[in-house]
């Protein structure tokens, strides 16, 4: 028989075989696939998934953020982050700073059937797509001057304290950079220093120096700053109560505590141990803490949303 009669019996054959077992178009090209690679991430690790604005420093610089820190820009970052955090249920744990935002999976999670691939890019592209849609929520009187872009990374980590060592690390260097970036600014904006002249002036200080340099020359002690620009901000998802009687529903609550420190994961137990969301006293009184900025846009949200808290 000759060499294409058999070639075309075969593809004959196959698509009959397509036709038969898949719902999905076949042809004789589809053997592309085979091309396609499996990354199934390992099973019983701990997944985090990093995103990191590209080119944020031109970004901040051209739609004029607040510096060292812009409190909307940042809200909008968690905001993105909480929108992230409500589509994906197996998150137990997001962690932000500056223009990256860590997002946490549980070890069990088979999200996607642990597809790397799958939960980086949709991860990635929603956080991307709630940062541009909630632009003017936080920041209604900067036009957008063209479309911000964010890259992404899963990292795994095999140990609880791997985990808790990474998001130290993370916390860590918001320390760092704050303290520093509040100096510089500081420098510039009420000395009068080029940013070359306030280069020169902090290079070799270390921490105790910087704090010496912003009480002594400009009355700020670091430590009264917002807690949200020296320690990041945190979100867990939580039973919200506005008084041990009164459950408001379960929600995505920003906190800005120390994670470094063992009080931290003493207090919020849930983390480690076997997933249940823990409980939160909202105060709805309170006009200072910037958490319930975020808890009751969120709750607004909810509301137009039609959604119901508890399926949060």
């Amino acid at each position: 028989m000759p060499a294409c009669k058999i070639l075309k019996n075969k593809i004959i054959t196959e698509l009959i075989k397509c036709f038969h077992t898949s719902k999905m178009a076949c042809s004789r090209y589809e053997y592309v696939k085979t091309y396609e690679r499996e990354d199934n991430i390992l099973p019983n690790v701990w997944i985090v998934v990093r995103v990191d604005g590209k080119g944020f420093h031109k970004f901040s610089k051209i739609h004029n953020f607040e510096k060292p820190n812009d409190e909307n820009a940042l809200n909008l970052m968690n905001y993105a982050a909480m929108t992230v955090m409500t589509e994906f249920r197996d998150i137990v744990l997001s962690f932000g700073q500056s223009d990256e935002y860590s997002f946490v999976f549980r070890k069990e999670s088979n999200i996607y059937n642990r597809r790397a691939s799958k939960l980086l890019s949709y991860v990635t592209s929603l956080f991307t797509s709630a940062y541009v849609m909630n632009w003017m929520m936080f920041l209604p009187k900067t036009k957008l001057q063209y479309p911000p872009c964010f890259d992404g990374r899963v990292v795994l980590y095999p140990s609880d304290q791997n985990l808790r060592d990474y998001l130290s690390w993370r916390q860590a260097d918001v320390h760092i950079n704050n303290l520093y970036n509040t100096a510089f600014w500081n420098l510039v904006q009420q000395a009068g220093l080029t940013a070359r002249e306030a280069e020169a002036e902090l290079r070799g200080t270390i921490s105790s120096d910087k704090n010496e340099l912003l009480f002594s020359k400009f009355g700020i002690n670091y430590n009264n700053l917002p807690t949200m620009f020296r320690k990041g901000t945190i979100l867990l998802r939580k039973r919200v109560r506005t008084s041990p009687d009164d459950c408001i529903g379960q929600l995505i609550v920003p906190m800005h505590e120390d994670m470094i420190r063992n009080q931290f994961w003493n207090t919020h137990t849930e983390l480690l141990g076997k997933y249940l969301p823990g409980e939160y006293l909202y105060n709805c009184n309170s006009t200072e803490d910037l958490s319930n900025i975020l808890l009751e846009k969120q709750m607004e949200t909810l509301k137009l949303n039609n959604i119901k808290k508890e399926e949060l």
